[in-house]
């Protein structure tokens, strides 16, 4: 039997995400400044021009990082960029009421390089959003993670490919490092994918609306406040299965 791969690199888990990008020249740009940290996986979301990767602007910013283009793909939403992916973070300057825990990227980076054995891996992706408008609310309530770069509060603007920059540049140092990250201890299970647990969030929601604990007309806040609470945790898929079988024999009981 195949043991499973352990000390998987930093550099073959992390995937980096665009959501609905509007200039060729920041798909480009972003394609350069993960290349120069070691890095290649990249996913755009719905970008707002066709042949995005084929763009004469997108090429010119590449500047060497072709390579990195070529390989990118498109996908139609953002659950399709996640495919594969048991841990995600929306990188924002603006702070979310409902948002998950908000990190730095250097606490980012130190805790997904701290984790590279075997089912504990994570296999993340970083999620930028589009350059005027950012990134949705209910992207980042589906979020590990808020990264919030700090940066002068009097302007604390970047460029999507700076932004990118940032992360990158941390990840490497952390991947190059050789002390994991104090919160790394003990027993490491497989860490739920984040299909397994929007499943999860979508059976809970059932079974909360069966026991009116839930009004589905007049839903208010709960479910937005359940994720953020769940994404403190970074469930494993063990623990998912045990939360759908609660909400699985609450539905059971409900309709009795």
């Amino acid at each position: 039997m195949n043991q499973p791969e352990t000390n998987i690199s930093v550099f073959n888990r992390l995937r980096f995400v665009l959501v609905e990008t509007s200039r060729a020249g920041n798909i480009g740009a972003v394609a350069r400044a993960i290349k120069t940290m070691g890095f290649s996986d990249l996913v755009l979301v719905n970008p707002r021009f066709p042949d995005a990767l084929q763009d004469p602007e997108a090429i010119a910013f590449a500047s060497g990082a072709q390579d990195v283009l070529e390989g990118a793909r498109i996908v139609a939403d953002i659950a399709e960029a996640l495919e594969g992916c048991n841990f995600a973070a929306a990188v924002s300057a603006r702070l979310r009421e409902f948002s998950p825990p908000v990190w730095t990227p250097r606490s980012f980076a130190g805790h997904i390089a701290g984790h590279t054995d075997g089912e504990g891996a994570l296999t993340t992706a970083l999620i930028f959003g589009n350059e005027r408008f950012g990134l949705p609310n209910q992207i980042v309530e589906q979020c590990n993670v808020l990264i919030n770069i700090p940066a002068n509060p009097a302007y604390s603007s970047l460029n999507l490919a700076q932004a990118a920059q940032v992360l990158a540049y941390e990840c490497r140092v952390a991947a190059d490092s050789d002390a994991a990250p104090a919160s790394v201890v003990g027993f490491h299970g497989d860490a739920a994918s984040r299909a397994q647990v929007d499943g999860m969030y979508a059976h809970l929601e059932q079974a909360l609306v069966a026991i009116d604990f839930l009004d589905a007309d007049n839903p208010k806040k709960l479910m937005p406040r359940l994720k953020r609470l769940f994404a403190r945790t970074e469930l494993e898929t063990e623990e998912v299965n045990i939360l759908r079988g609660i909400a699985s024999h609450i539905l059971k009981v409900a309709k009795r």
